[in-house]
């Protein structure tokens, strides 16, 4: 499952240099990359979680760009056991397998737990070929989440004449910088964290017929109740910010599935899932800094699972709340330092904050970014804001901010 993570990533990708603990890797040129090589540019990263990705770059690499997306035929709410007694829409290693044999014409082959000289003796016995790996994201030095965050992550691996070839076409932005799809050489002291992983075989199988796109609904009630009563409200809001991540990623893939068969899609269902996942890192990070969490949360939630069926299960769209009021007039001196605070965080111009630029038309912008401006607001103002107020009808503009500020 992924670390709480930017709700604005998948619409327009920050990338930012990370540092990964003194542990450089080399980046392999597109302009070099070996022809053969699965390409991990084929894919629309930012729709895919951290085990679907690379299956989609092998799909794609033997049955032609585009393939990936079947990943997203069928929408279904599903649940798993998590850690802890919280439920998980994050689905196992072996159901992914799954999947990938039915929609993607990927098979197993062989499959094996291994460690250490163990794992590099399987990749350098098959002669150059790719492997497909899931091992912890923590021992892997290309990502930011290298020895800061432990999750299970794939990626492709073959021996080369220059060193171990790794391809990864996760994209995510962390709190940590940028995970961006890329290819990279590394010597094997580089992959030598890695303890135990999956080392997986996937040939190819005659492509199954185009599936056609379906949603399908789950019991939900259960599932937000365990979030709900939880009484470990940072280890719930913490853990219910991956799901939400999961939760939306999952709906925005189907999406583009639904547009490349012709059916429509509702852009601003799309943009309720944002704000949901939006809503969640923010409860997430106050109630991490042991402020009040803000009330509505599961509700939200539960309304945005609801509306699931009318985006894409045939039904008429759903209301999607009531808009946010028009900002009233707030005083000068406040709206110039609510100001002054998001130009720092931005590096936007005041005046055009002031004329009403929206916080979110700029490439900086993050729900980090987002979490930063409302923590040296109550900072440097001296106040708390009201947890209840802290939605994103609220938080995207100056004026937005004073009327809850005041």
């Amino acid at each position: 499952m992924p670390e709480p993570t930017d709700p604005y990533e998948t619409a327009r990708h920050v990338t930012r240099p990370h540092a990964t603990d003194e542990v450089s890797v080399n980046a392999i040129p597109a302009a070099q990359r070996r022809p053969h090589d699965p390409d991990p540019d084929t894919v629309d990263a930012g729709l895919l979680d951290c085990v679907q990705a690379n299956l989609g770059v092998l799909a794609d690499h033997h049955h032609g760009p585009g393939t990936h997306l079947r990943l997203g035929a069928r929408l279904r709410f599903h649940c798993h056991p998590g850690e802890d007694g919280l439920p998980t829409v994050d689905p196992p290693l072996d159901t992914h397998l799954a999947e990938a044999e039915r929609v993607l014409g990927l098979r197993v082959a062989t499959r094996a737990r291994l460690a250490g000289e163990g794992l590099l003796d399987a990749v350098r016995a098959a002669g150059g070929a790719h492997r497909y790996v899931v091992a912890d994201a923590h021992a892997l030095p290309w990502l930011p989440y290298h020895r800061r965050a432990h999750m299970d992550h794939s990626f492709l691996l073959a021996a080369g004449p220059d060193g171990w070839h790794v391809t990864d076409a996760y994209r995510n932005e962390t709190r940590w910088g940028a995970a961006d799809p890329g290819q990279w050489t590394l010597a094997d002291s580089q992959l030598a964290e890695i303890t135990t992983a999956e080392v997986l075989d996937l040939r190819p199988v005659e492509l199954p017929k185009e599936p056609d796109p379906a949603w399908e609904n789950g019991p939900t009630e259960e599932y937000l109740a365990a979030y709900g009563t939880c009484p470990d409200r940072a280890r719930a809001l913490h853990r219910l910010t991956a799901e939400t991540w999961l939760l939306t990623r999952a709906r925005k893939l189907h999406a583009r599935y639904r547009e490349r068969a012709g059916l429509p899609v509702d852009q601003d269902h799309l943009r309720r899932w944002d704000a949901v996942q939006e809503q969640t890192y923010l409860a997430h990070r106050r109630v991490e800094r042991g402020r009040a969490e803000p009330s509505g949360l599961l509700q939200r939630l539960r309304e945005a699972l609801a509306a699931d069926e009318a985006a894409f299960g045939g039904g008429n769209t759903t209301s999607h709340g009531s808009a946010a009021s028009e900002p009233g007039p707030a005083d000068a001196a406040l709206r110039r330092s609510v100001a002054a605070i998001v130009a720092a965080v931005l590096g936007a111009a005041e005046p055009d904050l002031l004329d009403g630029a929206a916080f979110d038309t700029y490439a900086t912008f993050s729900s980090f970014r987002l979490v930063e401006i409302i923590e040296r607001l109550e900072a440097e103002l001296d106040l708390e804001l009201d947890p209840d107020a802290l939605v994103p009808e609220n938080l995207h503009r100056v004026d937005d901010l004073c009327r809850i500020a005041r």
